[in-house]
């Protein structure tokens, strides 16, 4: 007997099967960035990776979901509640973070390590989870939820040189029909569904790169870190056996492990992208900034290969930037011979 055929002869087992299966509620009308990803993270979850979707603002409905975001006045998380509306809400990400969550946010604060966990294929307990959720917090659900509340990215009132309209939440909300475009439910919830499905994607392409490529890169900066000793006695110098970006993750291992600026390294030794010769490059005072710690001698800044050579009394040079923050060397001892030089002048 079919399915459709059991449900006809026995209602009472139909009503239970609806019954048992889970509800994600919204609100319905126009719609924002931060439900669009509550939802779909919530389907990207064991709990709720089947549920049905219900857009609505009647309480009485509402009253029926197994979870409710961004709607119904209530954070609670034991009740299954997301909303971040109502007065005195303050709730914020931790860990350093203090902007107010909206509902994205509150679903990715409770749910988002499962979430990590199940694109990794691995146990939420796995450490690479931890360090992926405060990632993706800070680079792209912070953003939703800061706008989301109306929070100013920059402390000033001064008028910006120019605007910026692509950003996800403003992408989301150019899904919602126009002033003059039918406004029905029917059409509301087909856009959402498209919104949702849009910043869902780019979320698990962050997830994808950031597993896939900012970690590995991390695992490298932190091996090369704890082995910085080897390149040079002093610990002044690191030495990466292949290239990888390592500005970021310089910075947050020597705050994480609290390393004194006078233990700080000074150089970066890496083969270029070509992987034939080698660059020494200046680790900057910040991530951003164009100042390094100890740039390359003076003297040598804007000359090149054999009258490099001749001044520094290494062989093999290649150049030295004008302003001395990287310079190059067609072999790895060359490289290090050039920062251990360096160091002393």
């Amino acid at each position: 007997m079919s399915a459709t055929q059991a449900e006809v002869d026995h209602p009472a087992k139909k009503q239970k099967m609806d019954t048992d299966r889970k509800i994600i509620g919204t609100h319905n009308g126009t719609f924002h960035c931060d439900e669009a990803l509550a939802v779909f993270l919530l389907r990207h979850t064991k709990a709720y990776a089947e549920a049905d979707l219900k857009r609505t603002r009647d309480a009485t409905i509402l009253g029926t979901c197994s979870i409710v975001v961004d709607v119904g006045g209530v954070y609670d998380e034991s009740k299954q509640r997301f909303d971040h509306h109502q007065r005195g809400f303050t709730e914020v990400f931790g860990h350093g973070f203090t902007t107010k969550l909206s509902s994205a946010g509150l679903v990715y604060k409770h749910f988002g390590e499962e979430i990590i966990a199940n694109r990794l294929n691995t146990a939420p307990q796995d450490g690479k989870v931890s360090t992926l959720w405060l990632k993706l917090y800070k680079e792209f659900i912070e953003a939703i939820d800061a706008i989301d509340n109306g929070i100013s990215q920059y402390d000033t009132t001064a008028s910006s040189r120019y605007r910026s309209r692509t950003d996800i939440s403003t992408r989301v909300s150019h899904l919602n029909p126009a002033w003059n475009q039918p406004i029905d439910s029917q059409t509301l919830d087909a856009q959402f569904l498209k919104a949702s499905a849009v910043v869902g994607q780019e979320f698990m392409d962050r997830v994808d790169y950031y597993a896939n490529a900012w970690l590995p890169a991390r695992d490298l900066v932190a091996t090369a870190l704890a082995k910085r000793t080897k390149a040079d006695p002093s610990g002044k110098i690191i030495l990466f056996e292949q290239f990888a970006p390592w500005k970021e993750h310089l910075f947050e291992l020597e705050a994480e492990q609290a390393i004194a600026p006078s233990e700080q390294p000074v150089y970066v030794i890496y083969p270029d992208e070509t992987g034939g010769n080698w660059r020494v490059q200046a680790v900057p005072v910040s991530p951003e900034s164009f100042e390094s710690r100890k740039a390359l001698p003076e003297a040598w800044r804007g000359v090149r290969d054999e009258e490099l050579s001749k001044l520094s009394g290494i062989d093999r040079c290649i150049f030295v930037h004008a302003s001395g923050f990287i310079g190059g060397n067609a072999t790895k001892e060359g490289a290090l011979q050039m920062a251990r030089a360096a160091l002393t002048l």
